[in-house]
C-alpha cells in the first residue's frame, strides 16, 4: 500500500490533541478524543493488511501477531523498564508497587481492565498513575488478537463481499451498544474493547468502501472531517459521558479525511505534522509519565511546557532508535517463536512489574528505612474512605455489590445501634466521610443516626447532580432524595445534619438547591446542623506526604492548600444563611479540623485528607477527639 501521508499527518492531529490535554485539560477540554482519532487509523490500517492477506490467500495470523508485536512492544518495554529504574530510588513503596501492577498488567495488554477497576480516567488520582495511557495500547492489542481470528474464520462460511456487509452492520450495532452502556455503565465504557471496538471498525469500513470522490470535493471532504475532529476536541470535555454519541464526531471526522485521500494536503502533509506523525507512537508512551512527574512532585507551571518539549525529544530518540530496530518477521510455525526477541523483552518486563507488585513494592526506601516503611503501611490502611465494608453506611456505586434500592441505601444506622435513630444524616461522599466522625459522637452519647450517603448526592430535592445522570449513584441519588422530602414532611427525625462538597454544588449552580431544602426542613420544624467541607487541596498530598516522612522532611502541605477564598467561601455562605432560622446551625470548621489540615498521630503529623477532599477515616475519627475539646461540643450536643 502506498504511504499515505494524509494518515500519517493525522496521527500528528491525534497525539498534539492528547498530549496538550494532558498537560493542561483547559488547552483542550476534549482532546482526549484523540486517542479515538488512533482507534480509526488502527482499524484502517489494519482491516487492510488482513484483507488483502485473504483475497490473495497469503495471510498468515502468526506473522501478524509477530509484527504488532514487533511494532508496539520494544519501546513500551524501554519505557516501563525506565520508569522501573527511576521508581526503585524516587517512588515511595505503595506508590513503587502499584507501578509495578501496572507494569504487569500494560505487559500483558490487560492494563484497561485494571484501570476500569481502580478509577475513573478524569479522577484526581489518575494523576498518579503512571502508566494510565496504556490503557488504550491494551484495547488495541485486544482488538489485534480477535479481529483477525474473526475474519479469518468469516472466510471459512462467507464470501468477501459478505464479510464487507457484516463488519458495517457490526459497526453500526457497537455504535448503539456504545451508546447505551456508556450511559448505563460509564466507567467500563470508556475503558473497555467492547465498547471501543466499533471506533476501530469504523476505520475498517472506511478500507472496505472508499468513496469514489471527484478531486475538487475532496478537499471539502477533508475539511468537513478536520471540523469534527477539532469541534470535538473544543466543544467536548470531560464532562460529558465518553465513547457515547459524542465520540462519533471524531470518529466521523477522521473517516472522512482517510476518504479524501489527499497526500498533498498543506493540513495534513507538512513537514512538521510528518514528523510528529511518525514520532507519535513514542511521544504518546512517554508524554504521561512526564505529565505524572510533574503533578507527583509539585512542579511549578513552567515545567508543563519543559514537559511538552521533553516529551517530543524523548518521542523522537524512541523512534529512532527503539521503534525502528527491524526485528525478524519470517515465522513459520509456532515453535519458531522461541527466536522472536519482543516476546522475550515483554515477559521480562512484565516479570519485573509483577514481582514488584508482589513484593509490596520493596525498593531502595524500604532497604533503607524498614522502620519507616512498617510505619506509614499501618497508617495507609486506615488512610481510606469509610465505606460498608469497613462498617459504615456511606452507599458507594464503587461497591461491587451496589445496586440501586431504596431500602438498602436508606435503612444503615450507626451509633448506638440499640437505640432508635431520631437524627438523620444525609448528604454526598463528603457527607460519608463524616460516618466515623459522628458515630463516635453519638456512641458517647448512647444515641443512633441513620445515614443517607450515596455518591454526588449532595443535599437537595431536585433532580439536579453534580455526577453524571447516566451514573447509576444518581439513580440512588433520586431515591435517597425522596426518602428525605417524606421524612422532613412527616417529621420522622428530629434533626438532620445535612453534609457535601459545598463549593461543588455552587460551581455546578444549585447551591441554591441546597438553600432550597435547609429552608423547607426548617419550616417544617425539624432541626438542621450544617457540616463544613473539610480544608481542601489542588493537589493529593498524600504522595508528598508520605515522601516527607521517608526523606525526614519537615511537613509543609500550605503550597498545595487551596487558596482561602476558594477553600472556604462556601462555608461562610452556609454560616451566613444559618443565622436566618433557629433551628439551623452551621458547625465551623474549626471546631473540627486543626488550621494547618494535619492531627497528631503516634508522633507524626498526618493530613486528615484522603485524597485533596475528602477526610479518610483515621482522619475523620481524629477530627472528633479535637471537636470533643472544642467549645462549640455542647452546643452540639445541645442542639441534637
Amino acid at each position: 500500500m502506498q504511504f499515505r501521508k494524509d494518515i500519517n499527518g493525522l496521527r500528528a492531529i491525534a497525539v498534539i490533541a492528547v498530549v496538550l490535554f494532558h498537560f493542561n485539560s483547559s488547552w483542550l477540554p476534549g482532546g482526549f478524543a484523540g486517542v479515538d482519532v488512533f482507534f480509526v487509523i488502527s482499524g484502517f490500517l489494519m482491516t487492510g493488511i488482513i484483507f488483502r492477506g485473504i483475497e490473495q490467500e497469503d495471510f498468515s495470523i502468526l506473522k501478524f501477531y509477530v509484527a504488532r508485536a514487533n511494532r508496539i512492544i520494544p519501546a513500551l518495554a524501554v519505557l516501563c523498564l525506565v520508569l522501573l529504574i527511576f521508581g526503585w530510588f524516587y517512588l515511595v513503596p505503595f506508590d513503587y508497587r502499584g507501578l509495578g501492577k501496572h507494569i504487569g498488567s500494560s505487559m500483558g495488554f490487560l492494563s484497561n481492565i485494571i484501570y476500569w477497576t481502580e478509577s475513573g480516567y478524569f479522577s484526581a488520582s489518575s494523576h498518579e498513575k503512571w502508566l494510565l495511557h496504556t490503557w488504550s495500547l491494551s484495547v488495541e492489542w485486544q482488538f489485534y488478537i480477535l479481529y483477525p481470528l474473526v475474519l479469518v474464520a468469516m472466510r471459512k462460511f462467507m464470501s468477501v463481499d459478505a464479510m464487507k456487509k457484516t463488519i458495517l452492520i457490526g459497526t453500526v450495532l457497537g455504535f448503539i451498544f456504545c451508546v447505551v452502556v456508556t450511559y448505563r455503565w460509564p466507567n467500563p465504557a470508556y475503558y473497555l474493547l467492547s465498547t471501543r471496538a466499533w471506533e476501530m471498525m469504523v476505520g475498517g469500513v472506511a478500507f472496505l468502501y472508499p468513496f469514489s470522490i471527484q478531486s475538487k470535493r475532496k478537499k471539502f471532504i477533508e475539511w468537513l472531517g478536520l471540523t469534527l475532529i477539532i469541534g470535538s476536541y473544543v466543544l467536548i470535555s470531560g464532562e460529558n459521558p465518553w465513547p457515547g454519541y459524542l465520540a462519533i464526531l471524531p470518529v466521523l471526522g477522521t473517516f472522512f479525511i482517510i476518504q479524501a485521500q489527499r497526500n498533498d494536503s498543506f493540513i495534513t502533509s507538512n513537514v512538521v505534522f510528518q514528523k510528529i506523525g511518525s514520532w507519535s507512537y513514542s511521544i504518546y508512551l512517554w508524554h504521561w509519565p512526564i505529565t505524572v512527574a510533574i503533578y507527583y512532585f509539585s512542579l511549578n507551571d513552567i515545567f508543563i511546557y519543559i514537559g511538552i518539549i521533553l516529551s517530543v525529544l524523548l518521542g523522537f530518540l524512541s523512534n529512532k532508535y527503539i521503534e525502528k530496530i527491524k526485528f525478524r518477521n519470517d515465522f513459520s510455525n509456532i515453535f519458531s517463536l522461541l527466536t522472536c526477541k519482543p516476546i522475550y523483552v515483554l515477559l521480562c518486563v512484565g516479570f519485573l512489574g509483577s514481582y514488584t507488585y508482589l513484593v509490596d513494592g520493596h525498593n531502595l526506601y524500604t532497604y533503607t528505612s524498614t522502620t519507616k516503611f512498617d510505619l506509614v503501611n499501618s497508617l495507609k490502611k486506615n488512610i481510606i474512605m469509610p465505606t460498608r465494608d469497613s462498617g459504615y453506611c456511606f452507599y458507594s456505586n464503587d461497591d461491587p455489590s451496589f445496586k440501586v434500592d431504596k431500602v438498602i441505601g436508606t435503612n444503615c444506622v450507626l451509633g448506638d445501634k440499640t437505640k432508635k435513630p431520631n437524627t438523620l444524616l444525609f448528604g454526598d461522599s463528603y457527607a460519608g466521610t463524616y460516618e466515623p466522625f459522628l458515630n463516635a459522637v453519638f456512641n458517647k452519647q448512647n444515641s443512633s443516626f441513620n445515614s443517607v450517603v450515596t455518591n454526588w448526592c449532595a443535599p437537595s430535592l431536585t433532580s439536579n447532580i453534580a455526577g453524571p445522570k447516566n451514573d447509576t449513584s444518581y439513580e440512588q441519588c433520586l431515591l435517597n432524595r425522596e426518602y428525605l422530602g417524606n421524612t422532613i414532611e412527616s417529621k420522622k427525625y428530629d434533626n438532620i445534619i445535612f453534609a457535601g462538597s459545598w463549593e461543588i454544588t455552587k460551581n455546578k449552580k444549585y447551591f441554591d438547591d441546597v438553600k432550597e431544602v435547609i429552608d423547607f426542613a426548617s419550616n417544617n420544624s425539624v432541626n438542621v446542623i450544617l457540616l463544613p467541607t473539610p480544608l481542601a487541596y489542588k493537589k493529593n498530598p498524600l504522595s508528598k506526604y508520605y515522601r516527607q516522612i521517608y526523606n525526614e522532611e519537615k511537613i509543609n502541605l500550605s503550597t498545595d492548600v487551596a487558596i482561602y477564598d476558594e477553600n472556604n467561601k462556601f462555608n461562610d455562605i452556609l454560616s451566613r444563611f444559618a443565622e436566618n432560622y433557629e433551628n439551623v446551625y452551621f458547625l465551623s470548621r474549626n471546631c473540627i479540623f486543626n488550621e494547618d489540615g494535619l492531627f497528631d498521630y503516634k508522633g507524626l503529623k498526618v493530613p486528615y485528607s484522603l485524597d485533596g477532599g475528602h477526610m479518610s477515616l483515621l482522619g475523620s475519627l481524629y477530627a472528633e477527639t479535637k471537636f470533643e475539646k472544642s467549645t462549640c461540643y455542647n452546643d452540639f450536643l445541645n442542639r441534637l
